[in-house]
């Protein structure tokens, strides 16, 4: 029997349909959207086409969106200025700075010039550490969309063996820490990891985070085992294709994601959601989650 498809598109729909709801609650209730401001530097086609797709989920809501695209020569004390700026800037409750930055520019810089309070991409590393002491905090999105499939999908997760593919720190590890949290076990491999179809085979929920094409097999897969697949890799006929074989998996787990439209839609729900979480813990004042 094929696995049941997670339909991240039809949830996240779902899901910004109440976002939508909240923020003219919250619009209200203090008399300004909960404002998200994008930072784009450089002309990265994909990273443009992300950051179009994140302006639109905001005016879908009723979040007030606010674009700088400066160009790739933008020095690091220009973009830091505009960061500082931002920080405050009372309308603005949320920031992201699209990455990946020009070589010239150091990345771990600028995440931390962002306010913690102010981070929705939960990159900073006091939001880091609230997530590792499972504080409340800003999550990264693609981590907490998928708990967000999994939990619509009823898929359990305490006392489940969970594997990882991929150690990034936008995906893996915070998603691994998200897990644990949850009462997994978690196992998080990487490029060094022996016998990684071995390692797959025995776990009730996979997840592949490494941005190599069909990757993990049909047959690495344990019958009736979750399988989230995060990957999106554009083929040379223009074809997206996961970090899954798809059409191998799909007969043997109990559940899966498609790419496109399982993991994507998720992450910039969240992403919205991050940032009107950003903008109640501002309207309410300084507290341990915003300091």
């Amino acid at each position: 029997m094929a696995a049941t498809i997670l339909d991240g598109k039809a949830l996240a729909q779902a899901r910004r349909a109440q976002i939508q709801e909240e923020v003219a609650r919250f619009r209200a209730e203090t008399g300004i959207p909960p404002g998200l401001a994008v930072v784009l530097v450089g002309d990265d086609p994909a990273s443009r086409i992300y950051v179009r797709n994140k302006e639109r989920a905001c005016q879908a809501v009723g979040i007030a969106s606010e674009q700088h695209h400066l160009p790739s020569s933008t020095s690091q004390a220009q973009l830091l200025s505009l960061i500082d700026r931002l920080n405050r800037d009372p309308r603005i409750h949320g920031i992201l700075v699209q990455l990946p930055l020009p070589p010239h520019i150091d990345e771990r810089a600028v995440i931390e010039a962002i306010h913690p309070a102010k981070d929705v991409d939960g990159f900073h590393p006091a939001n880091v550490a609230r997530l590792v002491l499972n504080q409340e905090g800003l999550r990264p999105c693609t981590p907490a969309g998928i708990l967000a499939l999994l939990d619509h999908a009823g898929v359990p997760l305490a006392g489940t063996e969970a594997v990882v593919v991929g150690r990034s720190n936008i995906v893996g590890k915070p998603l691994a820490m998200m897990l644990l949290h949850r009462d997994a076990t978690v196992t998080l491999c990487h490029s060094r990891t022996r016998d990684l179809a071995a390692v797959c085979r025995r776990a009730d929920l996979v997840v592949a985070a490494v941005g190599r094409a069909e990757l993990i097999r049909g047959d690495w897969i344990k019958p009736g085992a979750a399988v989230i697949d995060v990957g999106i890799n554009r083929q040379p006929d223009g074809s997206l294709k996961g970090d899954v074989a798809f059409d191998e998996a799909v007969q043997v787990a109990g559940a899966i994601t498609p790419v496109p439209g399982g993991v994507g839609p998720m992450t910039i729900t969240m992403l919205l959601e991050n940032t009107l979480q950003a903008a109640r813990q501002l309207a309410a004042g300084p507290s341990e989650a915003t300091r």
